[in-house]
């Protein structure tokens, strides 16, 4: 075969130092994390309103939820839901459940009772996670789906103690206590028993890794099935375009439920060693505190953040020099 001409791709001309081709590992997504536990284990690797874990005690947390999640009965082939804004506790699920081999579900934590009901039939879910705000949502419908345990978490969980008392006297005392539920299982609890050690699977890379959903703007919302390969790709894609690299905080305020949020931000950030700014829930003031004090490098968001950014006070007396790229994207700007 004849190499390709520069006039058969014109494109080329305007990649500047990004390199035309990358090689792949052929790795599963959990051992793409691993490396980079292994090439930086005391860098940060996330920063939850200052509740940090270095890279080394991510693949910690990651190790023991499998661990958790094994003695659950979830195993290759499973699936999991994983029903949580952008915080550590739904990074962390999301990784554990790929090392055993299961296939993580991610949905919208504001779902409907109904329709979690068919996110958990459609996907043949026997195990979730959520939040305690939410339990609500799953307990409506009890017996109407394959799920066998319930994990609960709650946001202080990873906050530190004057923080969670401040979200306890703003939010969480308004939290109705979830009922007696033989499915429930407290995320605090699991990540502090002893459980056996669970090997990671030996899953191919082509193999299933995640199913993310469509809007639903024409009916009902469509599982995409992801392998491992598309993240493991897409975030050396990223990380070769941008320049990824340990000198990163990334301001990782988009869900982890939309394949922007989940894929470009915390995985692509993850598998190059960047710091991620968790953000649950976007507000304007909110993300300005954080440019002003946590200074990230890198931003990124669709047109409705950006437009909240730039009409909201707080924002204009932020040093925004830190910023080396900001990115928009799922419509136009």
């Amino acid at each position: 075969m004849s190499p390709v001409t520069a006039a058969e791709r014109p494109w080329l001309r305007f990649y500047g130092d990004v390199p035309e081709t990358l090689e792949y590992p052929e790795v599963t997504l959990y051992e793409a994390l691993m490396t980079s536990v292994r090439r930086t284990p005391d860098a940060v690797a996330y920063d939850f309103f200052g509740t940090t874990a270095t890279y080394r005690e991510l693949g910690e947390e990651v190790d023991r939820l499998a661990d958790a999640l094994a003695s659950l009965g979830l195993g290759a082939g499973d699936r999991m839901t994983i029903s949580m804004p952008t915080c550590p506790q739904g990074v962390i699920a999301f990784y554990a459940a790929i090392k055993l081999g299961a296939v993580a579900s991610m949905i919208h934590p504001l779902s409907t009772p109904g329709e979690i009901e068919g996110f958990l039939n459609r996907s043949g879910s026997r195990v979730a996670l959520g939040l305690d705000a939410f339990y609500r949502s799953f307990g409506d419908i009890e017996g109407q789906t394959p799920l066998e345990a319930l994990i609960l978490t709650r946001i202080g969980d990873y906050l530190s103690p004057v923080k969670r008392a401040g979200f306890w006297l703003k939010k969480g005392r308004k939290i109705e206590k979830v009922p007696p539920d033989p499915r429930v299982r407290w995320w605090s609890d699991l990540m502090k028993e002893s459980h056996p050690s669970a090997p990671a699977a030996q899953a191919g890379v082509h193999e299933p890794a995640a199913i993310l959903y469509s809007g639903g703007t024409t009916g009902t919302p469509k599982g995409i099935l992801l392998s491992h390969w598309n993240f493991v790709t897409e975030g050396l894609q990223v990380r070769a375009w941008i320049g990824l690299g340990p000198q990163d905080t990334i301001l990782a305020a988009l869900p982890i439920f939309h394949g922007f949020g989940l894929a470009a931000l915390v995985n692509a950030g993850l598998l190059s060693g960047c710091r991620l700014l968790l953000v649950p829930t976007f507000t304007p003031e909110t993300t300005a505190e954080l440019m002003r004090t946590k200074r990230p490098t890198l931003i990124a968001g669709v047109p409705t953040l950006y437009e909240a950014l730039v009409r909201d006070p707080a924002l204009r007396k932020a040093d925004l020099s830190s910023l080396r790229a900001a990115f928009s994207g799922a419509d136009s700007l």
